[in-house]
């Protein structure tokens, strides 16, 4: 740990970073794009009165419409151009790689190297399209459905506000697609994961507001504040700590003879994470426990007497809840991780390239050793993954404590700036090597 504390606090002199302008240039572009992401969440959708969509945010603000107002900045409780943010982008993302496993013709694609990645692109860009007018549609018959305290939500409902509204909606998810990879090509990090980062974090200080109001107001303790903070700085550490883990394989490659020169014979390894599903298990796993929730909540406690009886086991810190919760965690946590590496492919990979692993013969058995190793690490990583989401539930549901202390958001949060970081440094690292090959050269004309 010292180690690497020491190496973050090299990479990140300020000294190095000044004189790195490529570095900076990137920074700065990635900053004024994020700028421009967050004005855009304050435009409002036209013809809509945002007070209604507001006050259905305060009404059902615990299920899945607060979870996606987390993940859109709070675009979606103001109801602007961003409401559908970048969400119909990473569904489309999801599905693709889902059909990319099923189909072998689109598995096939998936290994034509750059050609076969543009491709792949190019239908999660046109399956991003389909989704968001599916759901654009929706959000547009369920604001003409709406009524607020001063009126209807939508001031003049009809096709033309349908027709105007889903085409802004789409327009503004498919801009901020283009937002994100420009930051990806341009910027540093992640451009997708940027923009949900971007969006968590501005609203962390009026979350962290609204749980100090609690405690003036005296539904909070002062000392379960303290200590809510202090757990929360704990479970950031730790997230941290497991998600830099990994198991590593040793690969070796044999020595081989080219006229009177030896090549070959080194010995490399291959990092497999502890949490090869990354913050994919709890999303999926909150969007199908929080929907009969939300459904419950638009009837108003009508229906059936033993739909109503599920639904209030299924509410927030019930036994219920938190059991399949886990369950589901750590259901989608093996399915991902089968989807996003496959033993049998790296194990022929490496038998093309000459690579094996010591005391493993190629081939299928190498394959079974990887899956071996992989499910003892699902193991581990799933188990971790639903405490850090349970946690946080707990105080959720029991203390009022804001949705956005809530373990996936705080996941997010520390991937991503774990991600961001790591490429800084290596900017850092590459600026630092040009700069020695810079003095060698010139050093040498001297000489």
């Amino acid at each position: 740990m010292a180690s690497a504390a020491e190496q973050l606090a090299s990479s990140l002199n300020l000294g190095v970073l000044a004189k790195a302008t490529e570095l900076k240039k990137r920074i700065w572009f990635t900053l004024g794009a994020l700028i421009v992401y967050r004005v855009g969440t304050y435009i409002p959708l036209p013809g809509v009165d945002t007070s209604v969509m507001g006050e259905l945010m305060a009404q059902h603000g615990g299920g899945i419409l607060g979870m996606f107002d987390m993940f859109t900045g709070g675009a979606l409780r103001r109801m602007t151009v961003f409401a559908l943010n970048i969400m119909p982008y990473i569904s489309a993302s999801i599905i693709v790689q889902l059909m990319s496993a099923a189909l072998p013709s689109l598995e096939a694609l998936k290994k034509e190297g750059e050609s076969g990645r543009k491709k792949m692109n190019q239908y999660t860009r046109y399956l991003t399209v389909v989704i968001a007018m599916f759901q654009a549609y929706g959000i547009t018959l369920g604001l003409e459905s709406m009524r607020g305290s001063f009126g209807p939500a939508v001031i003049d409902p009809g096709w033309f506000f349908r027709l105007s509204a889903v085409v802004t909606l789409v327009g503004g998810t498919m801009f901020l697609m283009w937002i994100g990879e420009q930051i990806t090509a341009r910027g540093i990090g992640n451009g997708i994961s940027l923009i949900i980062f971007s969006g968590i974090v501005a609203n962390l200080p009026h979350a962290l507001a609204s749980l100090l109001e609690l405690g003036r107001t005296g539904a909070l303790s002062p000392v379960f504040i303290v200590g809510f903070m202090i757990i929360a700085i704990l479970v950031i550490g730790f997230i941290v700590f497991m998600e830099r883990a990994h198991r590593r394989v040793v690969v070796q490659y044999p020595k081989r003879q080219v006229g009177s020169r030896m090549f070959g014979g080194d010995s490399t390894h291959m990092p497999l994470k502890l949490n090869t599903a990354g913050v994919i298990p709890p999303i999926f796993a909150s969007s199908i426990l929080l929907i009969p929730a939300t459904i419950a909540g638009f009837s108003r406690g009508g229906g059936p007497a033993w739909v109503n009886w599920i639904v209030s086991q299924l509410a927030h810190g019930q036994p219920l809840y938190m059991a399949l919760y886990a369950a589901l965690i750590i259901f989608f946590a093996y399915f991902y991780t089968a989807v996003v590496f496959n033993p049998q492919e790296t194990a022929d990979n490496l038998k093309k390239y000459g690579g094996f692993i010591p005391g493993i013969r190629p081939g299928n058995a190498t394959a079974e050793y990887f899956d071996y190793i992989l499910t003892r690490l699902t193991t581990i990583g799933a188990i971790y993954v639903a405490a850090v989401c349970l946690l946080p539930e707990i105080l959720i549901s029991h203390y009022g404590v804001p949705f956005y202390f809530g373990g996936t958001s705080l996941m997010i949060i520390v991937s991503v700036t774990m991600d961001t970081i790591t490429q800084i440094q290596s900017h850092l690292l590459a600026h630092q090597y040009e700069g020695l090959i810079r003095k060698a050269r010139v050093r040498g004309r001297v000489r």
